[in-house]
């Protein structure tokens, strides 16, 4: 079989079988057709570890990160045991492909009292009435006070929240549901939206259907992510002081909640982390924060 009807087969896999998120899907589907677009479109049984090395290599060449390399090592690694076990091949030449060393990369971080005061400021924007200020107000209030990623707030519909209890039903990475709840202030900003702005938006379709989404764009169509992060950056960047999106807010909401002494398995299950490896790294974020005010604050720093 040639690597690329090969590399198609294994997209469709891990899109329909380990039902990985569409991110997941498209990255190892684009990193693979660069492998494929390297090696000139050779037999699978033909690929070998020098192929894979110099892939590699050449990425690295490029400039592309850390990051993107070890993903693209990931990519590779699960074509080829998925290719074996398939019978597709009767070697796996990744066994002996070693991945970089990640960076840690601090997530940005905005200071809490400069996101309720960009909250309290948008929820005045938003009083005057008008539909879009009334979703973005909602938006970012559901982003920080719940701490959910971007695809789980665009994937909301209306009979995913329970106004009474004030939480949301989300589906995470790998199509795992999980319910968080949100606070009083973001209850407000949903309900005030939900009233008076999504109306307004849903009346905008231009085939007059109704949609189940709770955020929806300018036209009355489901908000997607990219809009959310072009809401989210054009909002937040000057209160960071760089091009931020709504990952930024998930950050924010987990560091302030260990600021505040949650323990970390409770912020391990409200983000929906796998590991709790992924969350300790607010741990560290919280660490700095003590360190740089000890510094400043005692006699003996």
């Amino acid at each position: 079989m040639r690597i690329v009807e090969a590399t198609d087969a294994y997209s469709r896999h891990v899109r329909d079988v380990r039902r990985l998120s569409p991110a997941t899907v498209r990255a190892y589907a684009a990193d693979l057709a660069d492998l494929a677009g390297s090696t000139g479109d050779v037999e699978l049984s033909d690929i070998d570890l020098e192929h894979l090395r110099e892939w590699l290599w050449r990425a690295t060449k490029r400039g592309d990160a850390r990051s993107t390399i070890a993903r693209r090592t990931a990519a590779a690694r699960g074509f080829f045991a998925w290719a074996l076990e398939a019978g597709l091949t009767t070697t796996d030449p990744s066994l002996r492909l070693v991945a970089p060393k990640r960076g840690r990369t601090l997530p940005h971080v905005a200071a809490a009292d400069a996101v309720g005061d960009l909250l309290d400021q948008l929820a005045r924007t938003a009083a005057e009435g008008d539909p879009i200020a009334l979703r973005d107000h909602a938006l970012l209030e559901m982003l920080y006070g719940s701490g959910i990623r971007v695809s789980e707030l665009c994937g909301l519909d209306l009979d995913d929240i329970d106004h009474d209890r004030r939480t949301a039903r989300v589906t995470g990475k790998g199509s795992k549901e999980r319910v968080v709840p949100f606070g009083a202030p973001a209850a407000a900003a949903l309900d005030a939206y939900l009233v008076r702005g999504r109306p307004v938006l849903s009346a905008r379709r231009d085939d007059g259907s109704a949609l189940r989404a709770i955020f929806l764009g300018a036209r009355g169509a489901r908000l997607g992510p990219r809009a959310t992060y072009e809401v989210v950056s054009r909002v937040l960047g000057p209160v960071v002081g760089s091009a931020v999106g709504p990952h930024a807010l998930r950050h924010s909401a987990a560091t302030h909640l260990l600021d505040g002494g949650a323990d970390l398995r409770t912020v391990q299950e409200l983000l929906g982390h796998a590991s709790l490896g992924t969350t300790q790294i607010y741990t560290h974020v919280s660490s700095e924060r003590l360190a740089a005010t000890y510094r400043l604050a005692h006699p003996r720093a």
